[in-house]
């Protein structure tokens, strides 16, 4: 901000100060109402596209998992393979044995192999049964995947809707507002920027309407009225701390 504008804040007066926060209370509300207009759509997006994300990488670990237990299968099935090419083997090199011990040992070594396979048959069992069970939660996962995409492509759409409708106003009146906040010295923006924060539907200025603040609807003693409409100092609500203008200053920006 420039020494320039600094001094011309100073110089308002107070019916200027409270002119110009009303002023920029009105176009605050209106950029407001743009804003509710988008309500919790950017938010519903946002969790959506975080939802997706983790659909995704659920499906890929599980597509992963997937691959390792196939190829779990395919070594259990060469093992199997191996252990029957042994078993052919030995039963031939039993047709050559000198003695009985030869035959016995051979016996023992088909043996062993014969329960290797089955040991590998078992694992297969196993393993085939993980695949199909994993192959059903990733086709669950793939379903929700799809649905929440085109939940996904719907709230994108309603948002670009409402905002390309509303985006050029929206700027506008954002330029309207800035403009309007280099007229007001720094300490009173600061204390109307906190109100708006903590006020219900962001109202910081409000007149008085039937006797009453505009904000909280707590009555106003007479005095106090004579007090805003005089327009002599910057006054509050006691209640609810809105700044207060009177009913004149709101018809003028009717």
């Amino acid at each position: 901000m420039t020494k320039q504008t600094k001094t011309a804040e100073t110089e308002l007066t107070i019916e200027e100060k409270l002119r110009a926060l009303y002023s920029l209370q009105l176009v605050d509300s209106e950029i407001d109402k743009i804003r509710t207009l988008r309500g919790e759509l950017p938010l519903e997006v946002q969790d959506l596209e975080d939802e997706v994300e983790g659909l995704e990488t659920r499906i890929g670990n599980l597509r992963n998992e997937l691959s390792e237990l196939e190829k779990s299968i395919v070594g259990k099935n060469n093992e199997i393979t191996a252990s029957q090419a042994l078993i052919k083997k030995y039963e031939e090199q039993q047709n050559n044995v000198r003695n009985n011990r030869e035959y016995d040992s051979l016996s023992k070594e088909i043996e062993f192999q014969t329960l290797e396979i089955e040991l590998c048959n078992k694992k297969i069992r196993e393993f085939t049964a993980q695949v199909e069970e994993k192959k059903e939660v990733m086709a669950e996962a793939q379903t929700s995947l799809d649905e929440r995409k085109r939940d996904l492509e719907g709230k994108k759409a309603e948002l670009e809707d409402i905002t390309r409708d509303t985006q050029k106003e929206e700027e506008t009146l954002t330029e309207k507002s800035e403009e309007l906040q280099t007229r007001i010295e720094e300490r009173l923006l600061t204390a109307y920027k906190r109100i708006r924060i903590n006020a219900r539907n962001g109202l910081a200025v409000v007149s008085v309407q039937r006797d009453a603040c505009g904000g909280c609807f707590n009555q106003i003693p007479p005095q106090r009225q004579l007090d805003i409409r005089s327009r002599k100092k910057i006054i509050v609500c006691e209640y609810c701390g809105r700044i207060l203008v009177d009913d004149d200053i709101v018809q003028e920006n009717k």
